[in-house]
């Protein structure tokens, strides 16, 4: 079936890059959108066509919703693939691409709307008899108001946009004095990220797992699951390491985890592709965390076990294929995979430094896929996310795809900034993280105790 005429690509860098290779693949015509910041990167000669949308920051490009409609009027776009970040999770984007008489490449945006703002997503899943953990409601403006809101969920508590993800402005409290400003400091990062000052309070729980489950719903009322990805190691609350399957887990309970969200997700009839994620506490319970409606930055190492292009199944469902037509045979993990996000960043403090690639020379060999957005002489300006690659690793065994990572990043040649690859490299080296012994404080220790030196 003929699935678009053509899709414009509404993002950036390494996603930018790879949704444009799943649609070259499939022989869709594709136009790239473009700031000033990014007039010569590497990622718009995948494209067929460009189209310049404003200045560097992102709220007058990539955020700048007119800019992009007109952009994607102008090229005659038949449909819009938002990438992860910036708009993709933004409901009033996704209603007024389909008003425009184009294909929003996600979820209707009524599931956008429900799923993507993480308070209503917490609801629906309690109604649904999914477990949730204690949380508030969207936090009013006034003081008292947040610090009751606090005061019923009990301290420590972590302070998240409502509106996006990916660990942007996630901040914990363990005092009503840290509270405010943890609020404050939330709420203006999450309007840079997502166009929205909402934010809202979970229960801090502290050395947990971060389990996410892999949907794909169609159009018809089918949604099947693709396995589960540990997303555990994290620095800031953002994931650098991520693996699939998760490691150490009884796949009899697992399984019916992943049975089950898949069948209440099909009773609601999601039509698209999701990630459900989960806390595994350390008493062994799982909690519903939030829905995320959109492809994931880590969703490469789901598609190097079960061989299945997702964002080509993304693209086959909004085009109203049924679940059967893009998954004739069930999915069957074959394998391990590991990836590794690599960052323009000082690998102790973790904090972002921008600067010229003097030298950008991604590793390459056998079982090895590299994501990225960057090529030497590019600038990583501070206005987007310093993000440089994903470093993904596929062998037979977990222990041959931890060899195999360690062996690329090694490889790995980056010179002009600070990168992240000395933590990477210690953690992916650590007895616990070989042993499967992961929670999302795991990296903090090791990088404390490592000490890697400044690149």
């Amino acid at each position: 079936m003929a699935i678009f005429a053509k899709v414009m690509v509404a993002n950036r860098g390494a996603v930018a890059a790879r949704v444009l290779r799943s649609l070259n693949a499939l022989g869709i015509p594709s136009v790239a959108v473009f700031s000033d910041a990014d007039r010569d990167a590497p990622w718009l000669a995948l494209a067929g066509e460009t189209a310049h949308i404003g200045a560097a920051p992102a709220r007058e490009s990539y955020l700048d919703q007119d800019r992009i409609l007109e952009a994607a009027r102008r090229a005659n776009a038949d449909a819009i693939h938002p990438g992860y970040g910036f708009l993709s999770e933004n409901p009033g984007f996704a209603g007024r691409v389909e008003a425009a008489g184009m294909r929003f490449i996600g979820p209707a945006p009524r599931w956008i709307d429900a799923m993507g703002h993480k308070t209503r997503a917490r609801e629906l899943a309690r109604e649904h008899g999914l477990p949730v953990g204690r949380g508030s409601g969207v936090l009013p403006p006034e003081p008292d108001g947040i610090l009751r809101a606090a005061e019923a969920i009990g301290y420590p508590v972590l302070v998240k946009p409502a509106a996006g993800g990916g660990g942007i402005g996630m901040l914990p409290a363990r005092s009503p004095a840290e509270l405010l400003a943890a609020v404050e400091r939330a709420a203006s990062m999450a309007e840079r990220g997502f166009a929205s000052r909402e934010v809202y309070l979970e229960r801090l729980v502290e050395r947990p797992r971060h389990i996410e489950i892999q949907l794909l719903g169609d159009r018809h009322g089918r949604v099947a699951h693709l396995f589960e990805r540990d997303c555990s190691v994290q620095r800031r609350h953002q994931k650098i390491i991520e693996e699939a399957l998760a490691p150490g887990l009884e796949r009899g309970p697992m399984q019916a985890l992943l049975d089950g969200i898949a069948s209440t997700m099909g009773r609601l009839g999601y039509d698209n592709l999701g990630t459900v994620e989960m806390l595994l506490a350390p008493d062994g319970e799982f909690r519903f965390l939030e829905m995320n409606t959109r492809l994931q930055v880590e969703h490469g190492v789901t598609e190097e076990i079960t061989g299945v292009d997702l964002v080509a199944a993304q693209l086959r469902s909004s085009a109203g294929a049924p679940l059967a037509e893009i998954l004739p045979r069930p999915p069957a993990p074959c394998g391990h995979a590991i990836q590794a996000r690599v960052y323009a960043e000082d690998p102790k403090r973790f904090l972002p430094s921008p600067g010229r690639l003097a030298e950008f020379s991604p590793p390459s060999a056998e079982g090895i896929r590299v994501e990225t957005g960057y090529a030497a002489g590019r600038e990583v300006t501070p206005h987007y996310d310093p993000l440089l690659a994903k470093v993904i690793a596929r062998g037979a065994t977990r222990g041959e795809a931890i060899d195999r990572l360690r062996g690329a990043l090694d490889a790995f040649r980056i010179a002009g900034v600070k990168h992240n690859i000395p933590a990477l490299e210690a953690i992916l080296g650590s007895e616990e993280f070989r042993a499967g012994q992961v929670h999302t404080g795991l990296a903090m220790e090791i990088v404390g105790r490592a000490q890697p030196v400044t690149q």
